[in-house]
């Protein structure tokens, strides 16, 4: 009754058949034009295509007048392409909950677009090195914190700060060749301070440099370094942007830690500084699933075409990378900076450096292969 009280009773539509009171009057209803509903042609929930109409006649003319209306009012159907950032979105949130890289998955998206952002910051305009330094030089210098860091059995988040750091130390502090160990162990302590719990002592540091350099003189290094940094800290590290692709891609557990192996070899090569943490990690996961040759699953291919869309950048650059990791893996037990290839020799990771593929992975990209 509440519904129908302030409505003229004399204009109540009456169905067909209705006995009609008087002082009502009978009054037909209009025929609907929308007789038909439109067909439309859907595969797993993606409109592919609307359906054509298979009956004719004289009373199609208002079918289709309703259905230009109809048509004109959609964009079309929506494409792949154009479901691609929902769909990524998605799939971002799950990997970022699922990775513990937060607590609330309200916020997934919004650090992950940060993530975008921010890594454009973490990259060197060129490689070039200051007078006296040397490619080499620096992967030993790296090589070394990369086994004091196994020491210590800090994260691996800090250790790719740890060398952010040095390479963005190394250009903006001048530096003779005697103190370069003592610039790489602050910045190893730096990173520690900003990503561990636990922090060695400065006695601790000095005594793994054979006290060569005294507490002071640390102590005095550490603020060169901050003051040179204007205490900008921050890093986007590729290992992040690994694990998050890994996992929207629904990678097996030795594609992740032979993808995190190559990551690593990238530390020792000076010339990817000017990459993004993005192009890295992307590189890096092409390549392990090149080398394993892995039979992809039912749903792979759709799940890779979805993470590849995060790793931004020309096809060219990621081809440039792949190679530089490929030779970096085929060498690697060669090398006297042999220390990632120690650490993923154990059975935690899967002894992914030992792959015999890695030897030949340089032929994968058209490359000759080192001498052994």
């Amino acid at each position: 009754m509440w519904t129908n009280s302030c409505v003229h009773r004399e204009r109540r539509v009456f169905a067909e058949g209705e006995e009609v009171g008087p002082g009502q009057h009978y009054k037909p209803a209009q025929e609907s034009r929308w007789v038909r509903r439109i067909p439309i042609s859907a595969e797993d929930g993606i409109i592919m295509d609307y359906a054509p109409q298979d009956e004719s006649g004289p009373s199609d003319v208002y079918e289709e007048e309703a259905l230009l209306k109809y048509l004109n009012r959609l964009p079309g159907p929506p494409s792949l392409r154009e479901l691609m950032p929902e769909l990524l979105r998605r799939e971002v949130e799950v990997a970022i909950s699922k990775l513990g890289l937060l607590y609330d998955k309200t916020y997934a998206w919004d650090i992950f677009s940060d993530m975008m952002r921010s890594q454009l910051l973490c990259t060197l305009p060129n490689a070039d090195l200051p007078k006296h330094f040397s490619d080499t030089t620096r992967a030993i210098l790296v090589d070394w914190i990369i086994q004091v860091h196994e020491v210590f059995q800090f994260s691996e988040e800090t250790l790719y700060l740890a060398v952010h750091l040095l390479n963005r130390a190394l250009r903006l502090i001048k530096v003779s060749i005697s103190g370069l160990q003592l610039l790489g162990v602050v910045c190893l302590f730096l990173a520690a301070k900003k990503e561990e719990c636990l922090l060695p002592e400065v006695s601790e540091l000095c005594y793994l440099m054979e006290n060569a350099y005294s507490k002071k003189q640390l102590l005095r290094m550490e603020r060169r370094v901050l003051t040179g940094l204007k205490f900008d800290l921050y890093h986007c590290p590729p290992l992040h942007f690994l694990l998050i692709s890994a996992s929207i891609a629904r990678c097996s557990d030795k594609v992740v830690w032979m993808a995190r192996y190559l990551l690593e070899l990238s530390l020792l090569e000076g010339q990817c500084v000017v990459y993004l943490a993005a192009q890295l990690a992307g590189a890096a996961l092409r390549l392990a699933r090149s080398i394993l040759q892995e039979a992809p699953s039912p749903d792979g291919e759709m799940a890779w075409c979805i993470a590849s869309s995060i790793h931004i950048g020309s096809e060219a650059a990621l081809l440039s990378i792949m190679q530089m990791m490929a030779m970096a893996a085929a060498r690697a037990h060669t090398r006297e900076t042999r220390a990632t290839f120690i650490k993923y020799s154990t059975i935690q990771t899967l002894h992914v450096s030992m792959h015999p593929a890695l030897k030949a992975a340089p032929g994968l990209l058209g490359l000759s292969c080192p001498q052994t």
